[in-house]
């Protein structure tokens, strides 16, 4: 048995007495074992003195010996095998190791607390925080570099200073509770109370950016469209009235469901410039796909289904047409605005799909501005249906026979279907969350993988938040030593060197590893900073990056 390790300062208790008066030979179940046996055992005991077990006198003997030296002669051949044995010490290594701290389920005492938690959740006021001790740390914000936070202990301490004990503490809470929830119980009575008010907000107010929105992009092309809508129904209207079309009634039904849906859109616009609030933390772009979803339904139930209805009810009562002339004139009048703002739609498109690098059908097709979308296919299928009501209506004027008139009234409501189920679908993808084009995905991938800190990354997903807002989420496998040359290269390698000489102890060992451990940690931190602004700023759709760890 040959064990190679270094003699240990302390004692092995209980090797003595098993040992120092008993042969290994006797101990083996055979003698004949491939195995070099020792002779020789140093045994360390408490008070740190050696003792060599194979210079002992041998006139020595233990009633343990007793029955081995009398025998049929096994003692005269067991000493002929132990003269060819090598004598070896039998030398134990034992492992320093450090003592493990427990820190129980729930530890917070190196926890940092931000000023607005600590005057939040403990009652204090700021001029308690300046007699606290600040430590800056480096800021989860891009638009700030580090930001001051205090101990959790600290202000815990300050916190029973100030209250005096922890139930004037929670008297205290529980009583800012029940006013924060009276507030937000009257809390439209003080809406209300403030806009009776507002004329002495004067100009210091700042002007709203969702009324600068309707003035340029997606929010002119709607206003452009409810405009232009909302006379063609009144118009279309007059018509129907005068005539009693069938195909005119489904074309007064399509404009005003056309003005319905663009209000509705134009609500999505200003719903989404809202500032993101903790309930919302990633704001309300997605309003616009709600809108245009709603906008969508409304076409297939208020268009698509009353022109359905009306052209069954003109095939099943059929009834003589009045003179079409003024319907006809109305219609071009209708082909012409419907055209004007389809043109308006279509040039906002390929402006905003050149921008992004997409084509004009991928752009659509992908829903990437919702409220265009819905304007473009509404006046196409506006054109469209105008045509077909023009054609239906003039067969009928020719024939005598309005069955044609009705068959133009199924015609327009199976067009406004098909438009409202292309917009559904589109929307419902969009709010669900897809991925962003595998191309893209690839530029960001490499991106990562190319950085020096990185080893490898995993489970990478980027999802299409709209609006063009992306967020990227991914393992990452850092490189240590990159990670460990990175906070060596800022360091003072003369300094750290001399604090390595100056090490003696454990406890000195434990204090120079857990201070620099803490600041190559604070280097990872500052890396994975680092690629996040990497991506956003290679990126400008990125605006969400999480990196976890791996």
């Amino acid at each position: 048995l040959r064990c190679q390790a270094a003699p240990l300062p302390r004692a092995c208790h209980g090797w003595q007495a098993s040992m120092k008066s008993v042969s290994l030979s006797y101990i083996l179940p055979s003698n004949r074992l491939p195995v070099q046996l020792i002779s020789q055992v140093r045994v360390y005991t408490s008070n740190g003195q050696k003792k060599d077990l194979g210079s002992e006198d041998t006139n020595r003997s233990t009633p343990e010996e007793t029955p081995h030296k009398v025998g049929t002669g096994q003692d005269t051949t067991n000493a002929g095998q132990k003269q060819s044995f090598v004598k070896e010490p039998i030398q134990v290594k034992v492992k320093a190791v450090l003592k493990k701290r427990e820190y129980g389920p729930k530890y917070t005492q190196n926890n940092f607390i931000t000023g607005v938690r600590a005057i939040n959740e403990f009652c204090l006021k700021s001029s308690d925080l300046d007699q606290l001790r600040k430590i800056k740390r480096r800021s989860p914000h891009d638009d700030t570099e580090t930001f001051t936070v205090y101990l959790r202990s600290d202000v815990e301490a300050k916190s029973l200073e100030v209250w005096g004990s922890p139930e004037a503490l929670a008297r205290e809470r529980k009583r800012r509770k029940e006013a924060e929830i009276k507030y937000r119980e009257n809390l439209f009575r003080n809406q209300r109370l403030l806009w009776e008010y507002k004329e002495f907000f004067g100009n210091t107010k700042p002007r709203s950016s969702a009324a600068a929105m309707f003035f340029k992009g997606p929010g002119k092309v709607v206003m452009v469209a409810i405009c232009i809508n909302g006379l063609n129904f009144f118009f279309k209207l007059l018509a129907w009235v005068y005539t009693g079309s069938a195909s005119m009634f489904s074309e007064a039904i399509h404009s005003l469901a056309d003005t319905c849906n663009q209000a509705l859109l134009a609500l999505g616009i200003s719903q989404s410039a809202r500032t993101p609030d903790p309930s919302h933390p990633y704001g309300f772009t997605n309003m616009r796909y709600i809108a245009s979803l709603i906008s969508g339904v409304g076409i297939f139930m208020m268009g698509a289904g009353l022109s359905w209805y009306h052209g069954i009810i003109g095939l099943l009562h059929p009834h003589p047409i009045e003179s079409l002339l003024w319907a006809y004139c109305i219609l071009a009048g209708s082909l012409v605005s419907e055209g004007a703002t389809l043109l308006v739609a279509i040039n906002e498109i390929r402006r905003s799909a050149r921008a992004k690098g997409l084509s004009f059908y991928q752009y659509v097709v992908q829903s990437r501005d919702p409220s265009t979308n819905v304007v473009l296919l509404e006046d196409a299928a506006a054109v469209l249906s105008v045509a077909v009501a023009a054609t239906c209506m003039g067969l009928t004027s020719l024939t005598g026979n309005p069955y044609y008139d009705s068959v133009g009234s199924l015609g327009v409501g199976t067009l406004l279907g098909t438009v409202s189920a292309f917009l559904i679908y589109t929307n419902t993808e969009a709010l669900l969350g897809r991925s962003i084009q595998p191309e893209q995905l690839q530029r960001l991938t490499e991106l990562l993988e190319s950085d020096p800190v990185v080893r490898a990354i995993h489970d990478v997903k980027a999802t299409d938040m709209g609006m063009s807002k992306v967020r990227f989420k991914a393992e990452v496998d850092f490189d240590g030593r990159v990670v460990t040359r990175s906070y060596l290269e800022k360091q003072d390698i003369e300094q750290l060197l001399q604090e390595i000489q100056q090490v003696k102890t454990l406890e000195e060992l434990e204090a120079f590893m857990l201070k620099h451990g803490e600041n190559i940690i604070d280097t990872l931190g500052a890396e994975v900073d680092r690629l996040e602004k990497d991506l956003k700023q290679r990126n400008p759709d990125v605006r969400h990056v999480d990196l976890e760890i791996l």
